[in-house]
């Protein structure tokens, strides 16, 4: 397959799964092993290309962002909040991720713990859906207790797991402890931008030596993060009015049955 087709066809599986219960990471993982390519070569454009996804939050919710700058500086205790939230929840993440770093790229390599943690995310996702009672009232990041975003710090931490999926950990974290869908969502949104700015600096700077000598094409690596860009602007205003009507079903059978499928076919090459 031609290389630009790849990084456009990457940059589009970005886009559509970085925000979405479903495992990023994990589809792109798959990818390789479905488009035959070798994943490590891959390995850093799949993390920088995640920064397009992220500006997509950024110019989504840019007057959310400029109001808790604005407001840090006229020292507005909503704005402290929402900062303080994010900085808890990213924490844990931050600690364990820098600690584990080689770890955690070892198991990027294996395509088959990405189904098996596909299979059991969309059960999780399933039963949470049905055991946690919603409450009615939309608080609002700044209005999360600092224990419970805290805790969604901690249930981040699962989607070191690939497979698992950084926003499907973080949203049904969210609501295991009662805080509301919209809330859920709309946190791990913005929870997506310190966390995916350190993955990527952290790999970056593991992997100085590759970027510097020539071997990275940044010209793909600029096609995939307009792509994952522009899909993931479209991805995020859709989400979020599923996920505030429908709940999240529809993406954890789609979990179990991509999973499932991808599992047999790994198992039988």
């Amino acid at each position: 397959m031609p290389l630009l087709l790849t990084a456009i066809l990457l940059g589009i599986v970005e886009g559509l799964t970085e925000f979405l219960p479903v495992s990023s990471t994990g589809h792109l993982i798959l990818a390789a092993e479905l488009l035959g390519y070798d994943a490590a070569t891959w390995a850093t454009f799949n993390v920088i290309i995640q920064l397009g996804a992220i500006l997509a939050v950024i110019v989504l919710y840019w007057r959310t962002f400029w109001a808790v700058a604005v407001g840090l500086f006229g020292r507005e205790q909503t704005s402290w909040r929402f900062l303080g939230n994010l900085l808890l929840a990213f924490l844990p993440s931050a600690v364990i991720g820098l600690i584990l770093i080689d770890r955690i790229e070892a198991l990027l390599e294996n395509a088959q713990v990405v189904a098996i943690a596909l299979v059991l995310g969309g059960i999780a996702i399933l039963v949470i859906e049905a055991l946690v009672k919603q409450p009615s009232e939309e608080p609002g990041v700044a209005a999360v207790p600092w224990k419970k975003a805290l805790g969604v710090g901690f249930m981040q931490c699962l989607a070191m797991i690939p497979g698992v999926s950084r926003s499907g950990a973080t949203i049904m974290g969210a609501l295991t402890l009662g805080i509301e869908r919209r809330t859920a969502a709309e946190f791990s949104f913005f929870l997506a931008v310190p966390t995916m700015l350190g993955a990527t600096v952290l790999s970056v700077a593991k992997h100085k030596d590759q970027l510097t000598s020539g071997r990275v094409d940044w010209g793909l690596i600029g096609v995939g993060f307009v792509v994952s860009f522009i899909v993931a602007v479209v991805v995020i205003r859709w989400f979020v009015g599923i996920v505030s009507k429908h709940g999240f079903a529809p993406f954890a059978w789609y979990r179990i049955v991509a999973g499932s499928l991808a599992l047999v076919w790994l198992l039988a090459r």
